[in-house]
This record gives structure tokens, C-alpha cells and sequence, in this order.
């Protein structure tokens, strides 16, 4: 689910449901982070994706209209799907790019909360790892990415999934960009390693939410269409551990998919 404000997309959510401050504990596979809830229960939080472009392309609108919406919501926290980073991610983890289309943006007091993210497509092109970096978080502390992890509370869990690797043509380099595979090499053992973690970790789970976020779409109506590797490797997982919803970025355009086998 992703939606559209000129060249750059958000959606937000409100659950009525727990989350609060996040604390990481150990985890024998995907890293686990846990938000307390507001004090009667509910959780709000905002959701984003393809969003760095120092504030053009109607990003800075945008994000003055989160402010908005996060003061009306009292979020607890923002979620970003992928492509932080326009059009090549980041060149270090010193690239000014991240206060210039981060720190610098969300100025609002109601962003002033984490950021949970994970990369796009875009973000690959440079050095990926330079956004995985603890760097960043001494740079601005809202900042927390990692290629696949996990939010939980004791109703709702939400699974972020690194998708890129997921995606063929991006190694044959057909659409004339370089990606940086650091970590993913053999990308065969690094998918079938994330697909199994997210799968146990989901048919592991009580939430009675359960939510998963990635880059790309499973399905979609929008430029790029469908994502056959996740149909094929990712949606059958997902429908088997009752998954709720599935949320996107990559496709410019506002979609709402329903499994109608459900």
C-alpha cells in the first residue's frame, strides 16, 4: 500500500494497538526491536518510501503534511520502504546527501521519532552499507536501517525484508546501473537464509497484527508492475503465516491490493 504527493509517496496508519519506545534485544536470526505503547494502548505511525531528493519533487510539502498529521496522530514512529536516497543512495556515510534529505526535511517536532527503514533499488546503486552504518545514528539519532529485521509489540509485529536481492535483472545490470552486492554474495544462500528467518520468525509469532513491509510490490497495477520472484518465493510465505497486509514503495502511485483468497 503506497500512496502519491507529486514525485514523492507516503501513506500513513493508525493502529489502535501497542507499541512505545524501542529497545533491541538479541535475536538468533532477524534483529528484534520493541516499542512500549502510548500509555492507553494505541499505537500511530507514519509509512514512506522514495523520498531523498533534498527536498524537491514536492518532498519538503510533503513533509510538512506529515508534521501535520504526526502531531494529529501522536505517531510513536515513521517507517520508511526503501530508496531513502535519490538517485544513487549514498556515496559514504559521511555524504552530506543524508542531512540534506533527511535531517534537514523532517524538521518537524512530531518526526522527531525513529525511523525504521530498509533499502530500495536506488539505495543499492551506491554504497548500501553506508546507510546501515551506526554513523548515521550519531549524525541524527532517529536514523535506524538495516537490510531485515523486526518491530514487535505483544499484539502487533511488523517484518521489514531487504526485496532488492529478490530481483533478477538487477544483477544482469540490463537498466545501466552498478549495485553494490557487499552482504548478499551468493545472493541464492543470502535469500533462501532471509527467506527461512522471516519464515520461522512469522510462524513464531502471536501478534494478533501481523505486518510486513519491502521495497517493491508483490503485486501492482503501477510502471513496474508485478514482482514475479516475490510472488513466487515471498507471497507464499506470507499467505501461509496469515500475514494482514503487505506495504510497498518503488510504484508511484496510490494502490490497494486485496487477496481475494482471504
Amino acid at each position: 500500500m503506497v500512496g502519491l504527493s507529486g514525485n514523492t509517496m507516503f501513506v500513513y496508519f493508525l493502529f489502535t494497538i501497542s507499541f512505545g519506545l524501542w529497545v533491541l534485544h538479541a535475536s538468533a536470526a532477524l534483529q528484534r526491536f520493541t516499542h512500549t505503547p502510548k500509555t492507553d494502548g494505541s499505537l500511530g505511525f507514519l509509512v514512506l518510501g522514495d523520498w531523498g531528493r533534498r527536498g524537491e519533487y514536492n518532498q519538503s510539502e510533503v513533509a510538512f503534511q506529515m508534521g501535520k498529521v504526526g502531531e494529529k496522530l501522536d505517531i510513536n514512529f515513521v517507517i520508511s520502504t526503501g530508496d531513502n536516497f535519490y538517485d544513487n543512495g549514498l556515496i559514504n556515510e559521511h555524504d552530506t546527501a543524508f542531512e540534506e534529505s533527511f535531517t534537514k526535511v523532517y524538521t518537524a517536532k512530531s518526526l522527531q521519532k525513529q525511523w525504521y527503514s530498509v533499502l530500495g533499488n536506488h539505495d543499492y546503486r551506491g554504497d548500501a552499507e553506508a546507510q546501515l552504518s551506526p554513523v548515521l545514528r550519531k549524525i541524527d539519532s532517529r536514523w535506524l536501517c538495516l537490510r531485515s529485521f523486526i518491530v514487535d509489540s505483544e499484539l502487533t509485529e511488523i517484518f521489514f525484508v531487504d526485496t532488492t536481492p529478490f530481483v533478477q535483472e538487477y544483477y544482469r545490470e540490463s537498466d545501466g546501473h552498478t549495485y553494490d552486492w557487499r552482504g548478499i554474495n551468493p545472493p541464492k544462500s543470502y535469500i533462501n537464509n532471509l527467506l527461512k528467518d522471516l519464515e520461522m520468525a512469522l510462524r513464531e509469532s502471536t501478534a494478533k497484527w501481523k505486518i510486513v513491509v519491502g521495497h517493491h510490490a508483490i503485486r501492482s497495477i503501477g510502471h513496474h508492475g508485478d514482482t514475479q520472484e516475490l510472488i513466487s518465493q515471498l507471497l507464499p510465505i506470507l499467505q501461509a503465516n496469515n500475514v494482514d497486509f503487505y506495504m510497498n514503495g518503488h510504484d508511484h502511485c496510490l494502490e490497494h491490493i486485496s487477496d481475494t483468497e482471504r
